[in-house]
């Protein structure tokens, strides 16, 4: 049965490949083009019963703001992302956003027509093998650092990092300006400054919350010694 389609993707040559492929088995492809802040509104003029959204990057902030207006202006379109082997949290924010389906981008034709033929008749569309990984990965999950620390890190400017970690390994104002080259006065205005920043009474504390965040684990490199 034939589908009325539209496919984006972040490459305009996959896309164009895609929809070649789709219209030698009888659908109605209506336009490829590259996503872009227009994709919304070009899907939205055109109403396709079906959208083959592709994006290399599905746990991307925003990434699926296109499917969230789609849906909330023409809910009746169908959405299916094609995309990498996703984390649980781009599937989830693919379905959170209101797509029908997800189809990771190097399946074959017919699971991507599949995939559209359950959209358009209102079923979800995932393959069982990356709901079993989702799934795996949920029950599962990698080790990652508190976020706590990246925040507080993004407060800071390198030179601050650098005058946490040394307060961190213990050294005093004297040890902190020569080490840093700089004043003294300064080196004590740089320690009120992260303690300010920090929202913490002393050098202790800020050691404590730092090692506590991982926030000295993150500041290596260029902010470890302000290079």
């Amino acid at each position: 049965m034939s589908v009325r389609l539209m496919v984006v993707d972040d490459h305009r040559l996959l896309a164009e490949a895609l929809a070649s492929a789709l219209k030698l088995r009888g659908h109605r492809v209506l336009a490829a083009a590259a996503p872009s802040a227009g994709a919304a509104e070009l899907v939205l003029s055109r109403a396709p019963e079906v959208c083959l959204l592709g994006t290399a990057t599905p746990a991307a902030p925003g990434i699926f703001d296109p499917v969230l207006r789609i849906k909330r202006e023409k809910p009746q379109i169908a959405v299916v992302v094609l995309g990498p082997v996703p984390s649980p949290r781009g599937i989830a924010a693919a379905f959170a956003a209101g797509a029908s389906g997800y189809v990771r981008n190097d399946e074959r034709i017919e699971g991507v027509e599949r995939a559209m033929m359950k959209a358009r008749a209102g079923e979800v569309a995932v393959g069982p093998q990356l709901l079993r990984d989702a799934f795996t990965e949920l029950l599962n999950p990698a080790a990652e650092p508190d976020d706590e620390g990246q925040r507080l890190l993004q407060m800071l400017t390198p030179r601050e990092v650098e005058v946490l970690v040394r307060v961190a390994e213990g050294e005093d104002t004297r040890l902190i300006a020569a080490g840093m080259r700089i004043a003294p006065s300064t080196a004590r205005t740089h320690v009120q400054r992260v303690l300010m920043k920090l929202d913490v009474g002393s050098r202790l504390e800020a050691a404590a919350l730092a090692a506590r965040t991982g926030l000295l684990d993150r500041a290596t490199g260029p902010y470890a010694r302000g290079e």
